[in-house]
């Protein structure tokens, strides 16, 4: 580092601006590479990019820039360049430079650009840790020293982002998927929306709130920790279908598959049911999974997944008999403890009959589901939020779509009966009196707009990370984000 300043000192001294304000670049390395054919007249390119690699030889030097297409291999030679080929030795690896030249093959057959002009755009006053690269004549890449502490990776996206073009590629593949959820939704006349980050109650899920404060109205306030509640509100002013694609928050432990800053799409369409949904889900994904890759056939880890409609549907207490051998349907909350401690899963003391359930779930049935699954027909102690099934006593319809062993989605048949919804609150509210803190809180303003009348509907939430994290085959929630939340560093 000490040696950069003083060349950057030096750079300086001789007249060279090492941060200058533009550059007219008008070619990218990979169209280069793609559209080269010897024997044609000669093309005059401008590139721009980062020096990668340099080879220096008295009066001719090579080096590798990149761009954020690709690399391509410079030539330089002090005959055609004149003084500035002097400067360039005090460029380094990880300098930002502007060629002006023509694109030529070498005599070792490299496709090349002959530089008649180079330009300093900014001087790196940190080394880049370089991955070396070799391929063999069979075209197998070995990596050498590569950038590979995941913390480090994390904690300087931006380092990780220069050295690893791979992890650029998972996040150019996260943009194509959201953009690809938002042409299926638009296509069909959804209306995208947005609603309050900063909100005077929290819900639409079960979780704990990030808390801040308003100093102008003296109230607290709370991150959203879903959009589900506003959303609603929008279907009872008369909007047939709405959606958002937004960021959440919530004040929860850290693990592979959650970060407290999310991001989530939340779609409501009037006069549609949960069966309904189901089939635009399956759509959707594999819709998505055409797009990356032109088949709805993906790879997740060690996992070949068909995300070819139709899924397979199977109910929530079925598949909990089906892997642990005992039906909980209608059984007490004792002795569904009973059973959960037979099956060795440990229980809070504070959770309720639903969240039993779902712990038994999680822990005897979530990991067995690799392929697309939809479970269906939750108890009603576990969905708040959702309509009392039309023809089982005690369930409502609420399906989860499960793929490689991850939850991806959630939705309901929507409830809109403003009496049971109230007291679906307030069973929310003795869950929070026994120390349940993610119990849903009643919000007085949703019950109002229920009672002005909501038309039946589906709702659906999707985790966006989780879904690329899928399609990307990803194995953690901060491989797909740029920033993920970390301790400060010391």
């Amino acid at each position: 580092m000490a040696r950069r300043r003083d060349e950057l000192n030096e750079l300086r001294s001789i007249g060279i601006n090492p941060y200058p304000y533009a550059f007219e670049r008008t070619d990218f390395s990979k169209d280069i590479l793609e559209s080269f054919v010897d024997g044609a007249p000669q093309h005059d390119v401008a590139v721009a990019g980062r020096i990668m690699a340099i080879r220096r030889m008295g009066k001719a030097s090579f080096c590798h820039i990149q761009d954020s297409k690709g690399k391509i291999q410079i030539y330089l030679r002090k005959d055609d360049i004149g003084a500035p080929y002097d400067a360039f030795k005090l460029f380094d690896i990880g300098d930002i430079i502007g060629v002006r030249g023509f694109v030529f093959r070498t005599k070792t057959g490299e496709i090349s650009i002959h530089a008649q002009s180079i330009e300093l755009l900014s001087k790196s006053l940190r080394p880049l840790p370089i991955v070396k690269e070799r391929i063999d004549e069979k075209g197998h890449k070995t990596v050498y020293d590569p950038f590979s502490d995941k913390e480090l990776r994390y904690r300087q996206r931006y380092v990780d982002l220069a050295v690893n073009p791979d992890i650029r590629d998972v996040f150019i593949k996260r943009a194509l998927i959201i953009r690809t959820i938002r042409q299926f939704l638009d296509t069909r006349g959804y209306l995208e929306v947005e609603t309050p980050i900063l909100q005077p109650l929290y819900g639409g899920a079960s979780a704990r709130p990030f808390v801040t404060h308003h100093n102008a109205l003296d109230i607290p306030l709370y991150l959203r920790i879903a959009d589900e509640l506003y959303l609603k509100r929008l279907v009872v002013g008369g909007y047939d279908g709405v959606y958002e694609i937004s960021k959440d928050f919530r004040n929860e432990g850290m693990d592979r598959a959650h970060n407290p800053e999310f991001t989530m799409l939340e779609l409501y369409v009037a006069y549609k049911d949960y069966n309904w949904m189901m089939e635009l889900v399956e759509q959707m994904i594999g819709d998505v999974a055409l797009a990356l890759y032109g088949t709805t056939k993906i790879t997740a880890g060690e996992h070949d997944i068909d995300c070819t409609p139709p899924w397979r549907r199977v109910r929530m207490f079925d598949i909990i008999q089906e892997y642990t051998g005992y039906n909980l349907r209608k059984k007490p909350e004792a002795e569904v403890r009973e059973i959960a401690k037979t099956l060795h899963i440990d229980i809070d003391p504070k959770d309720g009959l639903g969240r039993v359930i779902d712990e038994i779930f999680s822990a005897k049935v979530q990991p067995m589901l690799v392929q697309p699954t939809f479970i269906v027909d939750y108890p009603v102690e576990l969905s708040p939020l959702a309509k009392r099934h039309r023809s089982e006593e005690g369930l409502v319809e609420r399906f989860e779509a499960y793929v490689n062993r991850q939850e991806i989605c959630n939705a309901f048949s929507e409830l809109n009966d403003p009496l049971d919804q109230r007291a679906r609150f307030e069973e929310q509210a003795k869950l929070r009196e026994r120390g349940d803190e993610e119990a849903q809180v009643p919000d007085e303003d949703f019950l109002r707009a229920l009672e002005y009348g909501m038309p039946p509907a589906a709702g659906l939430g999707i985790g966006i990370d989780r879904l690329i994290m899928l399609m990307t085959s990803q194995e953690s929630i901060r491989d797909v984000l740029f920033f993920p939340q970390m301790k400060p560093e010391k």
